[in-house]
C-alpha cells in the first residue's frame, strides 16, 4: 500500500499535495460527502478549503500512469487461483448540467413505483476484481466514460484488453494459470464480447433475460443422406420447459439467506446469430457455443418473489467452449 501510495502522488501532475490531501480525505470521512467544503475539516486534510477547490480546478493527473499503477496492486483470488473481474456500466446523472459535453439518457430504476426513468447524465464503463466471501469490495481497475453512440459491446471489449495485458505484463496471469472469469450483466452482449476477445485466456459469465432461446449444436449427419448439413439444432427456449434436455450438471445447497438453492447447466449451446446490428459486415456468422447455467433459490433477504436467474459462460478461445465441472455453479452463496 504504501508503494501504491507514493505511485498515485507521482501520477499527479499538478497541484500534487492538495489533490493527495484530498483523496485522503474522501477516503478517511467518517460519513458520505454530501458537500466538498466539509472535506476541509476532516483530520487528513491539512489545508484550507481554497487549496481543495485549486485543487479540483487546476490539479492534473496522469491516467495512464494511474491505471498501469492500478495494475500492479495484489488482486484477490476466487476459488482453485481464479482471478474474477467483472465489468459493468454505472450512471453519474447530470439532470441540471444543460452545458455539460456528451450527456446521455441514463436508465435508472425505482424512482417511481414500477417505473424506469430517463436521466440525462454520464454513463462509465468500469471494470474491477471481485472479492470472494460476504463482502462487496471491490478493485477497481479501469474506468472510461462512454460517448454518445459509442457502440457498447466493441468499447467495452476494447477497455477489457488493454486491463488485460497490463494485468499479464505485471504477472498476475501466467502460461498455465486457470482462465481469467470476466462477469458482465445483461446489458452487455456476452457471446459477442468473447468472440471480440477469443485469443485471450478468459471466461465470460453473462446474465441473460428469462426470454432468451438459443440453439443446441447441429446434429451429425446420418449416414445414406444428402444435402446441405443444418448450422443449427433444435431450440432451447428458457421460458419453455419441454425444450430442455437432462442437464449435464446439477447441484443444491442450503445457504442462510436464500433457502436452498439449486443450479443446473447445460453446455454447447449457442445463439442465432443474425446479419443485423454489430454482424451486418460479418463474411461468416460464427458459432460461439457456451455453457447456460439457470440457479433459482426458495426466497429473497427482502420478501420479494425470487426469480430465476440465467446466466450463460463462454470460452474466448477456439477450444471446446463450456465449463463441465465449472466451480461457478459448485461454490453457491451462503
Amino acid at each position: 500500500m504504501t508503494r501504491f501510495r507514493a505511485e498515485f502522488y507521482g501520477c499527479l501532475t499538478a497541484r500534487a499535495d492538495a489533490t493527495f490531501g484530498l483523496a485522503e480525505a474522501v477516503l478517511c470521512s467518517d460519513a458520505p460527502v454530501c458537500s466538498l467544503v466539509e472535506l476541509s475539516l476532516v483530520g487528513e486534510y491539512r489545508r484550507g478549503h481554497g487549496a481543495l477547490y485549486a485543487a479540483l480546478n487546476r490539479g492534473r493527473l496522469d491516467v495512464g500512469r494511474l491505471r498501469q499503477a492500478l495494475s500492479t496492486v495484489p488482486l484477490p483470488r476466487a476459488a482453485d487461483g481464479w482471478l474474477v473481474l467483472a465489468v459493468d456500466v454505472t450512471c453519474r446523472l447530470r439532470p441540471d448540467a444543460h452545458t455539460s459535453p456528451e450527456r446521455i439518457l441514463c436508465h435508472t430504476y425505482g424512482r417511481g413505483k414500477d417505473q424506469h426513468i430517463m436521466i440525462p447524465g454520464w454513463q462509465y464503463s468500469l471494470v474491477v476484481a471481485l472479492e470472494t466471501g460476504h463482502g462487496s469490495w471491490t478493485t477497481p481497475l479501469d474506468a472510461l466514460r462512454l460517448a454518445p453512440g459509442d457502440d457498447l459491446a466493441a468499447v467495452t471489449a476494447a477497455q477489457l484488453r488493454e486491463v488485460l495485458e497490463r494485468l499479464m505484463a505485471a504477472g498476475h496471469w501466467q502460461c498455465g494459470d486457470p482462465d481469467i472469469l470476466i462477469v458482465a450483466d445483461a446489458g452487455h452482449d456476452g457471446p459477442r464480447l468473447a468472440w471480440l476477445l477469443r485469443d485471450l485466456p478468459i471466461q465470460i459469465p453473462a446474465r441473460m433475460r428469462s426470454d432468451r432461446v438459443l440453439r443446441w449444436s447441429a446434429p451429425a449427419r446420418v449416414p445414406g443422406t444428402n444435402g446441405q448439413l443444418p448450422r443449427h439444432g433444435v431450440e432451447f427456449v428458457f421460458g419453455d420447459l419441454g425444450s430442455w434436455d437432462e442437464p449435464d450438471v446439477a447441484t443444491e445447497a442450503e445457504t442462510r439467506l436464500y433457502g436452498r438453492a439449486t443450479a443446473w447447466s447445460w453446455d454447447r449451446l449457442h445463439p442465432r446469430l443474425t446479419r443485423r446490428a454489430a454482424w451486418v459486415d460479418s463474411a461468416e456468422l460464427p458459432t460461439i457455443e457456451g455453457t447456460v447455467i439457470l440457479l433459482e433459490v426458495d426466497h429473497l433477504p427482502s420478501g420479494a418473489v425470487p426469480k430465476p436467474v440465467w446466466s450463460r459462460t463462454a470460452k474466448s478461445r477456439s477450444s471446446p467452449a463450456g465449463l463441465k465441472d465449472s466451480s461457478s455453479i459448485q461454490h453457491l452463496p451462503r
